[in-house]
């Protein structure tokens, strides 16, 4: 196994902190990337990675190697890239967020990986903003204003967004008409946190957005909870248009609050910052873009 896989294997035990989980990733047997690490350290003279029962950390010297080895590895694809016309090609791993992929990703997708046929896709669904590295994962796709200053975020869109009840609601609490009215309303919670945050209701008044507290009657943490609350009756929500379209159409659930629209909710596709960014997660992100677009 020359030096190039050697460097491979270890940059991902750093980043995945697991001998298992990097052979797994790599489709690489587990003793045979054990035996390669205690080669590498032994032809280099130093202990890159320290053992514990639960996880695999880098010692001073494992950390010195591990970024030296990423600028190589990225700077040995990217000219391998440049003097060829191969098609970006590995396993990508990507993370996304239930609905979004439901409508705009899934249903495409066949054509992203008839266009790459070299590149096999492994796909989870999440709401949370996952560790990138630590879980081996390429790019995630997520909905709302995100926080996390260690990523790069790319703008994919801008959701409409509208305020909403069930008939069962309405009926029980009124509906509502002008903002002083939701003095007397509940809201559905949404957190995925264990501790529960104050929910709120944000509408645009002119050219300001207004943020208005409400009580829950429950708190959820998932877009498809969020959405079935409302249906039950548990409160008004606010979420994309085409997410409950069809809802709308039925008169399962019913906009108000018309006059004072939500702020539309921003889509964004987030990567690792300070890492080279390998083709495969390249095109899928310009893929992405394009499907948003």
């Amino acid at each position: 196994m020359d030096r190039f896989k050697e460097m491979q294997v270890f940059v991902r035990i750093a980043e995945r902190r697991s001998f298992t989980l990097a052979s797994e990733d790599l489709f690489i047997p587990r003793a045979t990337v054990t035996n390669l690490i205690k080669r590498l350290e032994i032809r280099l003279g130093v202990t890159l990675l320290k053992r514990t029962t639960r996880q695999v950390n880098l010692t001073h010297d494992g950390e010195i190697y591990y970024h030296r080895c990423v600028k190589l590895l990225a700077e040995l694809e990217e000219v391998e890239h440049s003097f060829s016309n191969a098609s970006p090609k590995g396993i990508l791993r990507v993370n996304l967020q239930g609905t979004l992929a439901k409508h705009f990703v899934m249903p495409a997708l066949n054509e992203f990986l008839e266009q790459y046929p070299d590149i096999t896709i492994h796909i989870a669904e999440d709401d949370r903003l996952i560790d990138l590295v630590k879980e081996g994962v390429d790019c995630v796709l997520r909905a709302g204003n995100l926080q996390d200053s260690s990523l790069i975020a790319k703008r994919l869109a801008l959701m409409p967004q509208v305020t909403v009840a069930s008939p069962r609601y309405i009926q029980e609490y009124g509906k509502p008409k002008v903002l002083d009215d939701l003095s007397q309303h509940w809201t559905v919670g949404y957190s995925l946190d264990v501790l529960s945050k104050p929910a709120t209701l944000d509408f645009m008044v002119g050219e300001k957005q207004q943020s208005i507290e409400l009580p829950t009657l429950a708190t959820v943490a998932g877009a498809e909870l969020y959405t079935s609350a409302a249906l039950t009756g548990l409160g008004l929500i606010q979420v994309p248009k085409y997410r409950i379209a069809n809802e709308l159409k039925k008169g399962e659930l019913i906009e108000v609050l018309n006059e004072y629209q939500p702020p539309s909710m921003p889509v964004s596709v987030l990567y690792p910052q300070n890492r080279h960014l390998p083709s495969r997660t390249r095109v899928f992100i310009d893929w992405l873009t394009e499907q948003f677009a």
